[in-house]
């Protein structure tokens, strides 16, 4: 049973990987974190407070490149963003309880460079 349950695991690995198929794997398309539009202001706001809590949110400063367009939306897509890319572009670091979106075209505007 035990070795049934093995050749499982490895087929599934071998076939989601990609690469037996000659695809890009998920690991090589560069993806970004931002927060869904219909995110509340409560939520962009905690999504920013966590973020910042743990990668250095200062490009959003006064004066910086990513601090216009000053509003919660955009600073809150920023600081995930910054989070996600940070803690290496897992699904689960974009979560943000459900407010994050992972978008594949890149999002950044005018000198504010999404990473």
């Amino acid at each position: 049973m035990a070795k049934a349950a093995l050749l499982v695991l490895l087929l599934f690995l071998y076939l989601t990987s990609g690469e037996n198929l000659g695809m890009a794997s998920s690991s090589e398309q560069k993806t970004w974190c931002v927060a869904k539009p219909s995110s509340d202001q409560a939520t962009l706001l905690a999504n920013i407070n966590y973020a910042c809590s743990h990668v250095d949110c200062r490009i959003m400063q006064k004066g910086c490149p990513c601090s216009t367009p000053d509003n919660l939306m955009n600073h809150a897509s920023i600081a995930m963003n910054l989070y996600y890319q940070f803690k290496g572009r897992n699904i689960w670091n974009c979560d943000f309880r459900n407010s994050g979106l992972i978008v594949l075209t890149n999002p950044s505007y005018g000198d504010c460079i999404y990473a």
